[in-house]
């Protein structure tokens, strides 16, 4: 007999704020605090002068368009780094000038997709505040979502998310690097919420994710190590993060 085997379909960023949010049955507050477009609702004329018209108030479905057939299948197992906070918290974190954020009552979109896990250790997660990220917690444990890379203290930040497929486990990590933008003070402390943040790409912070995937594990489990990290807008890829990858 074969050993039992599962699919998985993984992603990179996925973002349902802005335009997508805007789209959605229930769009949020539409400023933005970009210095290019203070208003969501003009990505969505913008992707109009390109691609025609967009529907208002679509289905949880409707984002997807065609991937929505491979999210949904049934022996897929499927993680995405979800880059928008599911909030409606009013205040973002200052500054920032890109803050993504999607109402509470469009999270339905991910479960439509049949979405198993969201990474959140991410530049984006604490866009709207340490409040927003206990929202968003919140409101994807409300619908069964599991999440990884962010909590409210280190000890949550840093626990994996195991996940049952029918074959083999699959436990999820999630890890966020300075190189990707993300603010040293999100890093998640013993007592205050942030993100799971590797301060390097040490051999030391290797030891520690070994010890984490040691002690989560079982002899079958496959081990999925979600890290956001890199710059915007290249292709290449330091020494520094392939030594890190295949230690």
């Amino acid at each position: 007999m074969s050993a039992p085997t599962t699919a998985l379909l993984l992603t990179g960023d996925v973002m349902t704020g802005r335009g997508i949010d805007q789209i959605l049955g229930n769009p949020s507050d539409p400023v933005l605090y970009e210095g290019w477009i203070q208003d969501a609702r003009d990505y969505v004329r913008l992707a109009e002068e390109r691609n025609g018209l967009i529907p208002r108030g679509v289905d949880d479905r409707w984002i997807w368009g065609d991937a929505i057939e491979l999210f949904t299948a049934a022996d897929a197992t499927s993680v995405i780094n979800l880059e928008t906070a599911v909030t409606d918290w009013p205040e973002p974190w200052p500054n920032k000038g890109i803050n993504y954020r999607m109402h509470p009552r469009n999270v339905g979109c991910l479960s439509a997709a049949h979405i198993d896990c969201c990474v959140l250790a991410n530049n984006h997660t604490l866009d709207w505040c340490a409040e927003g990220l206990a929202q968003t917690l919140e409101v994807l444990d409300e619908h069964g979502i599991p999440v990884v890379g962010a909590g409210p203290d280190a000890a949550a930040a840093t626990r994996p998310a195991v996940l049952e497929t029918g074959g083999p486990r699959v436990c999820v990590l999630g890890l966020g690097s300075p190189t990707s933008g993300i603010p040293a003070r999100w890093a998640a402390q013993p007592r205050s919420p942030g993100v799971a943040f590797a301060r390097s790409l040490s051999q030391a912070v290797v030891g520690h994710v070994a010890e984490t995937i040691a002690a989560c594990t079982e002899r079958n489990d496959l081990v999925i190590v979600s890290i956001h990290w890199g710059p915007n807008g290249g292709y290449e890829i330091d020494d520094a993060r392939r030594r890190f990858a295949r230690a």
